[in-house]
């Protein structure tokens, strides 16, 4: 009785873990145990390899794993699992969505819900990530991440939500990337020859001139678009800003400075544009020359 009892439990042993033998018996790959189990609707025996792998792997494995753990526990009709699951691939790698070739109808919905949830959300958390990036002068990460973001605000399942906060990140990705890029490499070619009844005061164009020097005839504007305050800070805005440029003798704009705030959120906004703003120069003696202009910004509330 004794020994059929043995017998008997062992039987049950190896019929319990097939799953890990084989894994030990030559598969290097854990997650393509899992998926393999779960193409032979082995469902159960899938999901004890997932919850079998340690916690420390990468993002692209974690993604993996929890991708077919929903897929596993919606086959074994575990919805409430199924969706923690879904939740964590979303929150992983926000623009993952299962395509039709890879997940069936039921659960393509599924991923759907989730993400139509917590995109906003993670939009949020992202956003004041790269922010951060940006205050710590990381220019080169909040580049990245500002990229990422307007990408996942681009999304279709975000149906054009979180405007304001698209204009933004905008603003702040092309200040990143101004202040990221490498300076230019110095011209080679030889500068322009000064003509000959302005060569005595060659010196004196170097300089940055604005209205209080006399004979200077200062920049017309070309293309000067200033953005609209966005609505949701409109209220806390001041009316008046100021905003002082440096317009080279090609009518571009070098240099951007905020001398009066109209709002720290709408700030960043006015000197993204500023960037491509356009004018005919200034000039002296009708040789063009480098220009200081002061911008007073006027905030209509209305």
């Amino acid at each position: 009785m004794k020994t059929r009892f043995l017998v008997t439990a062992s039987m049950v042993v190896s019929l319990a873990v097939p799953a890990y033998a084989q894994l030990r018996d030559g598969r290097e790959n854990p997650l393509t145990a899992a998926r393999d189990l779960y193409a032979s609707a082995r469902y159960d025996e899938a999901l004890a390899v997932l919850n079998g792998l340690p916690t420390d792997n990468t993002v692209a494995d974690r993604k993996s794993v929890e991708q077919y753990r929903s897929l596993c526990l919606l086959a074994l009709g575990r919805g409430t699992e199924a969706e923690s699951a879904i939740a964590a691939v979303v929150t992983a790698d926000p623009l993952f969505m299962p395509g039709e070739a890879e997940a069936s109808p039921r659960v393509r919905s599924a991923f759907s819900e989730v993400r139509q949830r917590l995109l906003p959300q993670i939009a949020a958390t992202r956003y004041a990530a790269a922010k951060t990036a940006f205050d710590r002068k990381d220019y080169k990460s909040a580049e990245t991440q500002f990229k990422d973001l307007i990408a996942l605000l681009d999304d279709p399942q975000m149906s054009g939500k979180q405007g304001d906060m698209r204009t933004l990140a905008q603003g702040f990705l092309d200040l990143a990337s101004a202040a990221a890029a490498p300076p230019p490499e110095p011209k080679k070619a030889d500068p322009p020859p000064v003509p000959a009844a302005v060569q005595a005061t060659t010196t004196r164009l170097d300089k940055v001139w604005s209205s209080d020097d006399p004979g200077v005839v200062g920049p017309v504007a070309l293309r000067q678009d200033i953005p609209r305050v966005p609505i949701n800070v409109s209220q806390q805005a001041r009316e008046r800003g100021l905003l002082e440029l440096i317009i080279d003798e090609q009518g571009r704009v070098t240099s951007m400075t905020i001398r009066m705030s109209v709002h720290p959120l709408y700030d960043p906004l006015l000197l993204s544009s500023a960037r491509d703003w356009r004018y005919k120069p200034a000039t002296m003696n009708g040789v063009p020359v480098k220009f200081r202009k002061i911008i007073q910004i006027t905030v209509d509330k209305r």
